[in-house]
């Protein structure tokens, strides 16, 4: 099984070609995935069935072998991809996947990729939580204890943004399971958490739904940024920092948001047969 590898801000993704990815199952991803025993990664990025003419189409698989509606370094890495393969060049494209379309653009080389993410929404029934119909911004969520304000995000996926006085990586490993899988979320949900070092900048800690804390996420710096300007806190184009590194993020008057950040290329090889025996 042929295999490249990217990574964007230290978020990294094994890429498998359609034929490749036509025999995965959860089981095999999460091989694929380990870091001891496997390639080692954040998830694993298959080449889908394109829906249209001129038009690519892309699963995204988690660690634990469940399926993601949208990844967005994921997007991006999947983006570089095609530009190294001599599929796409520096002209706009669209990607598919479980979330609608992407359009994407590779520029500097490929050393940068644009992705435009559509419009966010702060509607519970797009987040997937429980209750009336309603805006979730701001609102209080009780967890192991404690009553946290959240703002829940659609961008395609679902988040869960907390702006807290106090932001580092042990926060988010404590709170990040418990909010994943709070009843309150039906499809469970990523995290974030968000302080503001200076104007027009964020810093986020996040932790990933179906991967735990990573050092970067796409989707999850533009949840941040969408219910940042949601709270009047930020607009316009926004910097993004996370531990992995950083993400432009720009965010339209009716929340549409562009996210344009670094793919680096790290290997390409062979998945010996041996990985998947039992």
């Amino acid at each position: 099984m042929r295999f490249a590898k990217y990574e964007a801000l230290g978020n990294d993704y094994v890429v498998l070609t359609a034929g490749e990815a036509s025999a995965l199952t959860p089981e095999r991803v999460r091989r694929i995935c380990d870091r001891h025993r496997g390639i080692g990664s954040d998830g694993v990025l298959a080449e889908g069935t394109p829906g249209g003419p001129g038009a690519f189409a892309l699963r995204i698989f988690n660690v634990d072998g469940s399926e993601a509606e949208r990844s967005g370094n994921g997007l991006r890495i999947f983006a570089r991809w095609l530009h190294d393969a001599g599929r796409v060049g520096g002209e706009p494209f669209e990607v598919g996947t479980l979330a609608g379309s992407s359009r994407c653009r590779v520029f500097a080389g490929g050393r940068r990729v644009s992705v435009e993410l559509g419009r966010a929404s702060f509607r519970s029934d797009a987040v997937g939580m429980t209750g009336a119909p309603r805006e979730v911004v701001g609102e209080e969520l009780e967890v192991d204890g404690e009553r946290l304000a959240i703002t829940g995000v659609s961008v395609g996926n679902p988040h869960c943004v907390l702006f807290p006085e106090h932001v580092d990586a042990g926060m988010a490993r404590r709170f990040g399971p418990l909010i994943e899988r709070h009843p309150a979320f039906t499809r469970r949900t990523n995290v974030e958490l968000v302080r503001l070092p200076a104007p027009g900048r964020l810093a986020i800690e996040i932790w990933e739904r179906g991967v735990g804390y990573t050092l970067s996420s796409g989707t999850g710096a533009c949840a941040a940024a969408a219910a940042a300007a949601r709270h009047g806190l930020v607009s316009g184009q926004v910097e993004v920092a996370m531990p992995g590194g950083t993400l432009e993020v720009a965010i339209a008057d009716d929340f549409s948001l562009t996210m344009t950040g670094e793919v680096r290329r790290v290997a390409d090889g062979d998945i010996a047969a041996e990985l998947f025996e039992d």
